[in-house]
């Protein structure tokens, strides 16, 4: 178990390292001046003046060797400290402190709403003797996963506020606020849980176990809800550490249509805006949520499956 743990802690400081490295490369090396971009804004570079753009090469260090720019900026990096935006002249480590919670809380009611609603749908359409229930059932994720997310939330906000006025269009910081934004990440979310739970649930219900278990008397329900549940548990698990990504993503357009203030709508703002290193910053913390969601998925992993730390993945794969 702590051979396990070691690895899949060394992995995610490795991924850690490769974010910020890629990032630093796109932002910083490739061709084109950041320094050009950065005190445009966006803006029109021709009005930038020389002596403008040398003061802004000064204070963000980027008229030292590239090497040396790395080393400071990754040692800052590692304290927490991702400099300070062009635009606000805020520390970037607070900019992304006071975003984040506002996106933790529509991550953690999209996930509540989408493992029950995935879940749910792939046993149902597993389950049911009904041929015309099962392929309707197992066809939704398919719509939802198509369905463009800013297209959903439209809808939403068309039906739930504007003509039934039953819910908020707009984040007011009501929990009622959160309800739209979170069912319309949620939606394609579970599409994608059902997707792979159904696909795993059917290859768990082929194995000889579940023979064995219905010629022992068990119930289809409790061979169904028991057996090959828990075993096929372990794909949807893992796209629950990729779903963390997938809401980080669809966080930009949900928080820019509700008008949520968070770390999706400071994504769209810093980019519009070109704050070179907001962008950074931002490109770290997703890639730390990342990395921590998979990392309790990958230490959740053993408890449901011991083989996993007794003989190690590659022997349970086979």
């Amino acid at each position: 178990m702590t051979t396990y743990v070691v690895r899949r802690l060394a992995q995610a400081v490795f991924v850690l390292w490769a974010a910020y490295t890629l990032s630093f490369g796109v932002l910083y090396l490739l061709p084109g001046d950041p320094v050009t971009v950065m005190a445009a804004g966006g803006g029109d570079s021709t009005s930038v003046t020389p002596e403008q753009l040398a003061s802004l090469r000064t204070r963000y260090g980027l008229d030292r060797p590239v090497a040396e720019q790395y080393a400071t900026r990754l040692g800052h990096a590692l304290h927490g400290d991702f400099g300070t935006s062009v635009h606000t002249g805020e520390p970037v480590g607070r900019m992304i402190a006071d975003a984040a919670p506002a996106t933790l809380e529509l991550t953690a009611a999209t996930l509540a709403l989408a493992l029950p609603l995935g879940a749910g749908v792939a046993l149902a359409g597993t389950y049911t003797r009904r041929r015309w229930a099962a392929q309707l059932l197992l066809s939704l994720p398919s719509a939802g996963v198509a369905a463009p997310t800013f297209w959903t939330g439209l809808v939403l906000i068309q039906l739930f506020s504007f003509r039934w006025g039953l819910l908020p269009a707009f984040g007011d910081g009501s929990a009622a606020s959160l309800l739209l934004p979170a069912v319309t990440l949620a939606l394609p979310a579970a599409a994608l849980i059902a997707q792979v739970f159904a696909k795993s649930l059917r290859t768990a219900l082929a194995e000889p176990y579940i023979g064995t278990a219905v010629a022992k008397g068990a119930s289809r329900l409790r061979v169904h809800f028991s057996h090959a549940a828990r075993n096929a548990a372990l794909a949807p698990l893992t796209v629950v550490g990729v779903l963390v990504g997938h809401v980080l993503a669809g966080s930009v357009v949900v928080e820019t249509v509700f008008s949520r203030n968070g770390i999706g709508r400071l994504t769209a703002t810093a980019v519009s805006a070109q704050d070179i290193p907001v962008v950074q910053g931002l490109v770290v913390a997703g890639a730390c949520a990342f990395v921590l969601a998979n990392l309790a998925v990958d230490l959740l992993h053993p408890v449901l499956d011991p083989r996993l730390t007794a003989t190690g993945p590659k022997a349970v794969a086979t």
